[in-house]
Protein backbone atom coordinates (compact mmCIF):
# COMPACT_ATOMS: atom_id res chain seq x y z
CA UNK A 1 0.00 0.00 0.00
CA UNK A 2 1.28 3.25 -0.48
CA UNK A 3 -1.61 5.57 1.09
CA UNK A 4 0.57 8.35 2.09
CA UNK A 5 0.87 9.08 -2.03
CA UNK A 6 -2.72 8.64 -2.43
CA UNK A 7 -4.43 11.57 -4.18
CA UNK A 8 -7.72 10.30 -3.62
CA UNK A 9 -8.67 8.73 -0.30
CA UNK A 10 -11.65 7.16 -1.04
CA UNK A 11 -11.41 5.20 2.06
CA UNK A 12 -13.13 8.08 3.73
CA UNK A 13 -16.15 6.91 1.21
CA UNK A 14 -16.26 3.19 2.38
CA UNK A 15 -13.67 2.03 -0.78
CA UNK A 16 -11.45 -1.36 0.73
CA UNK A 17 -8.19 -1.35 -1.03
CA UNK A 18 -7.06 -3.42 1.11
CA UNK A 19 -7.33 -6.91 1.58
CA UNK A 20 -7.53 -6.85 5.32
CA UNK A 21 -10.95 -5.96 6.17
CA UNK A 22 -12.50 -9.00 7.10
CA UNK A 23 -9.13 -9.94 9.22
CA UNK A 24 -10.58 -6.45 11.62
CA UNK A 25 -12.43 -7.25 14.15
CA UNK A 26 -12.98 -4.59 17.53
CA UNK A 27 -13.97 -6.31 20.57
CA UNK A 28 -13.15 -6.28 24.17
CA UNK A 29 -10.96 -3.31 25.23
CA UNK A 30 -10.16 -2.96 21.55
CA UNK A 31 -13.87 -1.92 20.65
CA UNK A 32 -13.66 0.06 23.78
CA UNK A 33 -10.73 1.95 23.44
CA UNK A 34 -12.10 2.32 19.28
CA UNK A 35 -15.40 3.84 21.36
CA UNK A 36 -13.90 6.17 23.72
CA UNK A 37 -11.91 7.59 20.90
CA UNK A 38 -14.20 8.38 18.70
CA UNK A 39 -16.02 10.09 21.19
CA UNK A 40 -13.70 12.41 22.02
CA UNK A 41 -12.88 13.24 17.81
CA UNK A 42 -16.61 13.82 17.72
CA UNK A 43 -17.45 15.58 20.64
CA UNK A 44 -14.48 17.89 21.36
CA UNK A 45 -13.11 17.97 17.66
CA UNK A 46 -10.63 21.20 17.49
CA UNK A 47 -11.52 22.28 21.11
CA UNK A 48 -9.28 19.70 23.45
CA UNK A 49 -5.55 19.83 23.79
CA UNK A 50 -3.97 16.36 23.81
CA UNK A 51 -3.58 16.49 27.37
CA UNK A 52 -7.00 16.90 28.22
CA UNK A 53 -7.58 14.25 25.30
CA UNK A 54 -5.52 12.12 27.15
CA UNK A 55 -7.32 12.95 30.87
CA UNK A 56 -10.52 11.69 29.09
CA UNK A 57 -9.61 8.81 27.59
CA UNK A 58 -7.85 7.41 30.48
CA UNK A 59 -11.06 8.21 32.58
CA UNK A 60 -13.36 7.15 29.63
CA UNK A 61 -11.06 3.46 29.70
CA UNK A 62 -11.38 3.93 33.21
CA UNK A 63 -8.09 3.26 33.88
CA UNK A 64 -6.54 4.42 37.72
CA UNK A 65 -2.75 4.12 37.20
CA UNK A 66 -0.58 6.45 34.63
CA UNK A 67 3.24 5.80 34.11
CA UNK A 68 4.94 9.11 32.88
CA UNK A 69 8.19 8.05 31.18
CA UNK A 70 10.32 11.35 30.55
CA UNK A 71 13.24 12.68 29.28
CA UNK A 72 15.02 14.29 32.47
CA UNK A 73 15.84 17.49 29.95
CA UNK A 74 11.78 18.07 30.40
CA UNK A 75 11.93 17.20 34.21
CA UNK A 76 9.89 20.84 34.54
CA UNK A 77 7.34 19.81 32.35
CA UNK A 78 7.18 16.15 33.51
CA UNK A 79 6.30 17.52 36.90
CA UNK A 80 3.26 19.69 35.58
CA UNK A 81 2.14 16.82 33.82
CA UNK A 82 2.36 14.81 37.31
CA UNK A 83 0.24 17.21 39.25
CA UNK A 84 -1.74 17.80 36.27
CA UNK A 85 -2.58 13.89 36.29
CA UNK A 86 -2.97 13.33 39.97
CA UNK A 87 -5.81 14.97 40.07
CA UNK A 88 -7.84 12.31 38.36
CA UNK A 89 -5.36 9.66 38.63
CA UNK A 90 -2.83 7.24 40.51
CA UNK A 91 0.22 9.01 38.62
CA UNK A 92 3.86 7.09 38.96
CA UNK A 93 6.76 8.93 36.64
CA UNK A 94 10.35 7.33 35.89
CA UNK A 95 12.59 9.75 34.04
CA UNK A 96 15.36 8.16 31.52
CA UNK A 97 17.90 8.13 33.41
CA UNK A 98 16.97 5.65 36.24
CA UNK A 99 19.62 3.44 37.55
CA UNK A 100 22.31 5.62 36.99
CA UNK A 101 24.07 3.36 34.21
CA UNK A 102 27.27 4.52 33.43
CA UNK A 103 27.39 4.81 29.53
CA UNK A 104 31.04 3.15 29.60
CA UNK A 105 29.18 0.06 30.54
CA UNK A 106 28.24 -0.79 27.21
CA UNK A 107 30.43 1.23 25.62
CA UNK A 108 28.40 3.73 24.05
CA UNK A 109 29.19 7.29 22.70
CA UNK A 110 29.11 10.37 25.30
CA UNK A 111 27.94 13.96 24.86
CA UNK A 112 31.06 15.04 26.61
CA UNK A 113 33.26 12.19 25.97
CA UNK A 114 35.02 12.99 29.81
CA UNK A 115 34.06 11.16 33.43
CA UNK A 116 31.05 9.70 34.36
CA UNK A 117 27.84 9.77 31.59
CA UNK A 118 24.24 8.12 32.75
CA UNK A 119 22.86 5.81 29.47
CA UNK A 120 19.11 6.39 29.21
CA UNK A 121 17.26 3.40 30.45
CA UNK A 122 14.08 3.12 28.46
CA UNK A 123 13.61 -0.75 29.70
CA UNK A 124 14.52 0.32 32.91
CA UNK A 125 11.58 2.73 32.97
CA UNK A 126 9.38 0.02 31.67
CA UNK A 127 10.33 -2.22 34.73
CA UNK A 128 9.95 0.53 37.05
CA UNK A 129 6.24 1.17 35.34
CA UNK A 130 5.68 -2.71 34.97
CA UNK A 131 6.27 -3.22 38.39
CA UNK A 132 3.77 -0.57 39.11
CA UNK A 133 0.88 -2.56 37.08
CA UNK A 134 0.05 0.77 35.74
CA UNK A 135 -2.87 0.95 33.06
CA UNK A 136 -1.05 3.30 30.72
CA UNK A 137 1.72 4.78 30.16
CA UNK A 138 2.64 8.22 28.22
CA UNK A 139 6.21 8.82 26.96
CA UNK A 140 7.25 12.41 27.26
CA UNK A 141 10.22 13.15 25.06
CA UNK A 142 12.56 10.06 25.22
CA UNK A 143 14.98 9.75 22.71
CA UNK A 144 14.34 8.23 18.87
CA UNK A 145 14.74 4.34 19.88
CA UNK A 146 14.37 4.65 23.58
CA UNK A 147 10.86 5.69 22.77
CA UNK A 148 10.79 2.08 20.64
CA UNK A 149 12.71 0.17 23.42
CA UNK A 150 10.26 1.60 26.40
CA UNK A 151 6.88 0.48 24.28
CA UNK A 152 8.33 -2.92 23.44
CA UNK A 153 9.06 -3.75 27.14
CA UNK A 154 5.97 -1.77 28.57
CA UNK A 155 3.16 -4.26 29.75
CA UNK A 156 0.83 -1.63 29.90
CA UNK A 157 -0.32 0.51 26.34
CA UNK A 158 1.56 3.16 25.52
CA UNK A 159 0.98 6.81 23.94
CA UNK A 160 3.36 9.68 23.22
CA UNK A 161 2.51 13.38 24.72
CA UNK A 162 5.63 14.54 23.50
CA UNK A 163 8.03 13.33 20.95
CA UNK A 164 12.01 14.95 21.35
CA UNK A 165 13.19 16.93 18.69
CA UNK A 166 15.76 19.07 20.59
CA UNK A 167 15.97 21.47 17.35
CA UNK A 168 11.86 22.26 16.62
CA UNK A 169 11.05 22.72 20.64
CA UNK A 170 9.94 18.96 20.50
CA UNK A 171 7.35 19.97 17.23
CA UNK A 172 9.30 17.71 14.70
CA UNK A 173 6.41 18.23 12.16
CA UNK A 174 7.52 21.89 12.09
CA UNK A 175 10.18 20.56 9.70
CA UNK A 176 7.15 19.54 7.93
CA UNK A 177 5.59 22.34 7.97
CA UNK A 178 8.52 24.93 6.76
CA UNK A 179 8.53 25.15 3.08
CA UNK A 180 12.08 27.05 3.79
CA UNK A 181 13.21 23.87 5.38
CA UNK A 182 11.68 21.27 3.04
CA UNK A 183 13.78 22.89 0.53
CA UNK A 184 16.82 23.46 1.90
CA UNK A 185 17.41 20.13 3.91
CA UNK A 186 15.37 17.77 1.72
CA UNK A 187 15.49 19.45 -1.69
CA UNK A 188 11.40 19.27 -1.85
CA UNK A 189 9.76 22.12 -3.52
Amino acid sequence: MQCGLCELKKCRDGKDCSTIKRDVEYTGTNLESMKISAQIESRYYMEKTRLEELIMYAGGMEYEKLGIAFCVGLEKEAKLIHEILTQDFKVFSVCCKVCGINKDSYGLDKLHNVGFEAVCNPMGQALVLNKEKTDLNIILGLCIGHDILFTQHSQAPVTTLAVKDRVLAHNPMGAIYSNYYLKHRFNIR
